[in-house]
């Protein structure tokens, strides 16, 4: 008797044994999906706020969670209500199953799930249904090998990434972020029991079409966590339910794209970027719009010079408006500089020694065969010092000044400075200055951060990893000059935001407004026009574009950084005690040898005369034609090499004339017109 029951007890013995051996062998060769799913491309800021997701598969939106970024009180009452033996089975809850199968029968439906969190997973990695034995006994073998290979949090991150939460939306980030705009880390208990309800009917419990549904199944939720002791009856009172989905976030979307489009992109990388400057400048930019002509569209580029990380890229106001081209990323596009280019030129001027802040310089009728340059407003000041020319934005000086520095040397500057110039003719000449050539926002803003930086050229950047170059662009005294002569530019009217180093700028035809400016920290470009090139009538950079400049610094910061005093080499001195040669700026077309300037002979200054039908008749002696006449500092005739000339309509009154010739130099004569005294 006893040798048949241990026999019959060793026959069992095997008999487990095998069936144990026979249960691993099927678990081990479980056919185990991929772990790792297919989630979006997460664009990311300096501090690693989500500023864009791309789509997977479908148009999906699944973002990748780990259990460390979840609420740890949304976890404790997923597992309450979900699987409250999470931690203590091995992938298959028998006694749930067992329970789950006694009141099904009891009831003669189904009365609650036997699924563990693990065989959610498990049916979520495969993508399988739950309503056959085939299916729930897949899962089961799925779930014990899943317990097998990872830890519970792993599980639990495969659960938190994959779960549905309605329409294109996978994934409790994606979930919390849609339908109530943050992060899952922290959560109401009204939000997380409404977070645990909705992947078990995920359509038919969407609050914006269903809310009643969702309403209900949020407060089933909360009912249980309470009889379960998880909350009190005072911690769970319910909240108003959302009653749409919100959009992911999408700042930034233009630099994004080509981040995508250009770079090896890992998902745990992050920009440069600040996304709540960021989406303020977007803010900023609407505003600055409004009103305006619907055609129009604006960029807007924030960076540290220190460091050349770029902090915020604006292409356009609006990434998906169709009447201004609003996909079209303005700071990448080529665009004419207008006079922003000449801040560069003055600075070389002064590393070469032709020139100093204090320096006179001719602001007179010139011309360069057929190219004959003429200021904004049309008038000709004479001489004048070197920083007035530049804070004035006058053309004709800067001109002179490019003419002798030569706009080969001008073009290989920018390239240094790394600004990607494209010439319209395929070479370099003179209206380079004045914008007669294509740059880019950005390359823009990077040579005016160059100009902050202590004339060190600053490569901007997105991207952390990127390294800087160090390469000296202008000496680091005329970068000083430059700026103290750019931040004594009066503000706009109602900035009231200190000496910030500006420059603004309009293209020919008025189809660009610029601002550029910095402060001893940072620096920023605006450009507003039309992407599509055609003229805006009005439009002028001082305007439109310099507001906006000076209000995206207030963004950035309370206070504008003044600059460091200038370094030990800067030639300090006023124009008297200038050596000889950087009083009076004569360039290589002057002609150096002393010439007597013309001489008005008649009128005489202070001659009164009467009007006639012929005008007032000039005679000069001396001087090198070709001459000039300006009256009223108005150019009236040019390229005159006569010396008797005929002035018409001066009207009555008084009227100052002046004659110009070739050199630069110049006389003039005041006379009254009509017979009244001269006063």
């Amino acid at each position: 008797m006893k040798l048949r029951l241990l026999l019959a007890i060793w026959l069992c013995v095997l008999a487990g044994a095998g069936v144990r051996d026979g249960f691993d062998r099927w678990i081990e060769t479980t056919d185990i999906p991929p772990l790792t799913v297919d989630t979006s491309v997460e664009i990311r800021d300096r501090n690693g706020v989500l500023m864009r997701a791309f789509p997977v598969e479908q148009g999906l939106f699944r973002l990748g969670a780990r259990v460390d970024q979840v609420d740890p009180k949304f976890l404790e009452m997923l597992i309450a209500y979900e699987d409250k033996r999470f931690y203590s089975h091995a992938g298959v809850d028998l006694l749930a199953g067992a329970r789950a199968t006694w009141q099904a029968i009891w009831n003669l439906e189904v009365v609650s799930g036997g699924s563990t969190l693990t065989m959610q997973a498990a049916r979520l990695l495969e993508n399988s249904g739950t309503g056959d034995l085939g299916g729930k006994l897949r899962q089961m073998r799925l779930a014990w090998a899943l317990e097998r290979w990872l830890g519970k949090d792993e599980i639990l991150s495969l659960y938190l990434t994959n779960a549905p939460y309605g329409g294109n939306i996978e994934g409790i980030r994606a979930a919390t972020l849609t339908w109530f705009g943050k992060e899952p880390r922290r959560l109401t208990p009204a939000e997380a029991a409404f977070l645990i309800a909705l992947p078990q009917a995920p359509e038919r419990r969407r609050p914006d079409r269903f809310p009643e549904h969702a309403s209900g199944a949020r407060q089933h939720v909360l009912d249980k966590m309470i009889t379960r002791g998880v909350l009190t009856a005072e911690a769970s009172t319910p909240e108003p339910m959302p009653t749409q989905r919100r959009a992911l976030p999408m700042l930034a979307p233009h630099l994004a794209d080509r981040v995508i489009v250009a770079e090896d992109w890992g998902k745990g990388q992050r920009l440069t970027l600040d996304a709540t400057l960021q989406d303020a400048v977007r803010e900023l930019a609407a505003k600055a719009l409004h009103g305006r002509d619907p055609s129009m569209s604006i960029a807007i580029l924030a960076a540290d010079h220190q460091t050349g990380e770029i902090l915020a890229s604006l292409g356009s106001a609006d990434y998906t408006a169709a009447q201004n081209n609003g996909f079209v990323d303005m700071t990448q596009a080529v665009r004419s500089p207008g006079s922003t280019l000449k801040p560069l030129v003055y600075g070389m001027g002064f590393d070469q020694g032709l020139i100093h802040p204090k320096t006179l310089i001719d602001d007179r009728p010139v011309a360069f065969g057929t190219y004959a340059p003429q200021n904004f407003d049309g008038r000709f000041r004479g001489q004048i010092s070197v920083e007035d020319a530049l804070k004035q934005s006058l053309n004709i000086p800067v001109v002179l000044l490019t003419d002798d520095i030569g706009p080969a040397r001008l073009l290989a500057k920018m390239n240094a400075a790394g600004v990607r110039a494209r010439l319209p003719s395929g070479q370099a000449g003179l209206a380079m200055a004045l914008g007669g050539v294509g740059v880019t926002v950005h390359d823009l803003v990077g040579l005016y951060a160059s100009l902050a930086n202590k004339g060190q050229r600053v490569t901007l950047h997105h991207n952390a990893q990127d390294k800087q170059e160090n390469a000296q662009v202008i000496s680091r005294s005329a970068a000083w000059h430059v700026s103290h002569i750019l931040s004594n530019i009066p503000a706009p009217a109602g900035a009231g935001r200190g000496k910030l180093a500006y420059k603004t700028g309009t293209s020919y035809g008025h189809r660009d407004a610029w601002a550029i400016g910095y402060d001893a920290r940072h620096v920023v470009g605006v450009w507003m026009g039309r992407p599509d090139g055609t003229p805006v009538p009005g439009a002028f950079g001082g305007d439109l574009a310099a507001p906006v400049l000076f209000d995206v610094f207030g963004l950035i910061k309370p206070e504008i950084e003044a600059f460091p005093p200038p370094p030990p080499e800067t030639l300090l001195l006023s124009h008297a005690a200038l050596p000889k040669p950087l009083k009076v700026f004569r360039g290589r077309r002057d002609v150096f040898e002393d010439t007597e300037g013309p001489e008005l002979t008649f009128p005489p200054n202070g001659a009164r005369l009467t009007a006639t039908e012929e005008g007032v008749t000039l005679k000069i002696r001396q001087g090198v034609p070709p001459f000039s006449v300006l009256a009223n500092d108005r150019l009236i005739l040019s390229g005159q090499y006569a010396r008797e000339l005929h002035v018409p309509d001066l009207g009555v009154g008084a009227s100052t004339l002046s004659v110009l010739d070739s050199q630069g130099q110049s006389d003039r004569v005041e006379i009254w017109v009509g017979g009244a005294q001269l006063h």
